[in-house]
């Protein structure tokens, strides 16, 4: 058993939350990925924060390249 984590970065929280339900739909995910703020350095405001969705990955059966093509449809992408 491998443990695989996968890092989509997304440009803002609605987006986020939108592919984390794209994700659980189609990859009928386990567990629901984790949603995380991602301030940039020097930045307080929420306007200038990414946001990652942390998607566990144990038996390393979900596609990268599938993620990363998720993630870009959504002016993100996939964390290597």
């Amino acid at each position: 058993m491998s443990d695989v984590r996968h890092v989509l970065v997304l440009p803002d929280r609605d987006t986020a939350e939108e592919v984390a339900e794209l994700l659980a739909d189609r990859f009928a995910l386990a567990e629901e990925p984790l949603l995380l703020r991602d301030a940039l350095a020097g930045e307080d405001d929420a306007e200038d924060a990414q946001w990652l969705l942390v998607v566990e990955d144990p038996t390393a059966r979900l596609n990268p390249a599938a993620l990363h093509a998720l993630a870009t449809a959504h002016d993100g992408w996939l964390e290597t």
